[in-house]
């Protein structure tokens, strides 16, 4: 991809919303060249891919934006090679890693875990309010997530740094352009990282607890002794992935809903007054600029979809941030309010058999952000000195590059 390829995506990647817009209104499919694939824009024909997994694969939904140089190809061979995940497979092989995700991060599980998440981010929001002014990206919502999911997956809290900076490292060498010396460096924390869970498995192994980590190696690898080398691919695989969807998407939502209840003063003080409306503002906040944009599907056979014909091996990329802004579903779809009466119908989360398994683990961490922040911090305001917050040139975890606050 030559340099003016990648400013041209980045331009579609910083503000999207434009382009779904023309593709809403635009007869069948629209191809967009930036991203190689026919995207899928309206909430109907999205609806329809996400329920039709035997035609529309999977397997290349996380295809990587950059092409990884000599010297990065050769660190990644010292870590632990791609696997199938639960993002990355169809069909029995996807039931296999949902399964032990849906009963990990379940209801009961999640609402045991809820009393952590709290004190976490009472812990962070009283340290921000010591200070006149705070980066709520760096400050908060890249770390709350990370506490939480390590909590559930069962890493040592002295562990969580490291295991965050790889995942969002894993992020930056596959997704955004870096010079062949970066991305070596970007390689080796994610080999690290890697090594970093592996240890972590052995031992559940060995050791079994009452955690995430423990329950994936007993579902994935049933069985006694020592983790063959396969199995500790394929679990360090899973344990990535689900480290860094837990995360990395979860931060960026957290920072988008700040930012536009920020920018919206009449709504932040809405919510501070009545915090029965915090449920409410979650959902809209989820819907109106989705952390997850988008994902790639690849069709399994020749299909028709909104009367485009594709053949066996086209790519569509599916914007779930579109479909939420599909004026034919919702009144004022461009309009951020969280009074709107259709909230928990929006796709920011997914549907059909890869709706997001974390789906309500996010929700809450959001909820309990917003019942802190509006308690303890109900003067918070965009800083007028700060640089303004700019969007990461994203579609998979978009947010806020930083969000700089007073109060």
């Amino acid at each position: 991809m030559t340099s003016d390829d990648q400013a041209r995506r980045d331009e579609l990647y910083l503000d999207p919303y434009p382009l779904y817009a023309r593709a809403r209104r635009a007869e069948g499919l629209t191809y967009v060249p930036e991203f190689d694939a026919w995207l899928v824009a309206r909430d109907q024909d999205v609806r329809e891919v996400l329920v039709r997994a035997e035609d529309f694969s999977s397997v290349n939904s996380l295809t990587p934006d950059i092409a990884l140089s000599e010297a990065a190809l050769g660190v990644l061979p010292r870590g632990f090679g791609p696997r199938p995940t639960v993002v990355t497979s169809d069909g029995a092989e996807h039931r296999r890693h949902r399964g032990v995700l849906n009963q990990g991060l379940s209801v009961p599980r999640v609402a045991a875990v809820l009393p952590y998440a709290r004190e976490c981010a009472r812990e962070l929001v009283d340290g921000i309010a010591a200070d006149g002014s705070s980066e709520l990206m760096a400050a908060y919502a890249r770390r709350l997530p990370g506490q939480v999911v390590g909590r559930l997956i069962g890493l040592d809290p002295a562990d969580v740094p490291a295991a965050v900076r790889g995942g969002y490292r894993a992020e930056e060498l596959f997704f955004r352009p870096m010079s062949p010396q970066e991305q070596v460096a970007a390689a080796e924390d994610v080999v690290a990282l890697q090594h970093l869970l592996d240890g972590y498995l052995r031992d559940r192994r060995a050791s079994p607890r009452g955690d995430l980590c423990s329950a994936m190696v007993a579902a994935l690898a049933p069985g006694e002794g020592e983790l063959t080398l396969e199995q500790r691919h394929e679990l360090v695989a899973g344990l990535q992935n689900l480290l860094i969807a837990g995360f990395l998407t979860t931060s960026a939502l957290i920072g988008s809903t700040l930012l536009h209840l920020l920018r919206d003063r009449s709504q932040w003080e809405a919510l501070c007054a009545d915090p029965a409306l915090i449920p409410a503002a979650v959902e809209e906040a989820a819907r109106y600029d989705s952390a997850v944009q988008a994902f790639h599907r690849t069709t399994t056979r020749p299909v028709t979809l909104a009367g485009t014909k594709l053949p066996a091996g086209a790519s569509v990329l599916v914007a779930y941030g579109s479909a939420n802004r599909d004026e034919d579903r919702y009144e004022r779809a461009d309009r951020f309010d969280i009074s709107r009466p259709e909230h928990r119908r929006h796709l920011a989360f997914g549907h059909g058999p890869h709706g997001c398994p974390g789906s309500h683990l996010a929700r809450e961490q959001l909820r309990i952000t917003l019942e802190v922040f509006t308690d303890r911090l109900p003067g918070l305001r965009l800083d007028p000195d700060g640089p303004p917050p700019a969007m990461r040139p994203t579609l998979i975890h978009r947010s806020p590059q930083t969000l700089h606050t007073t109060w």
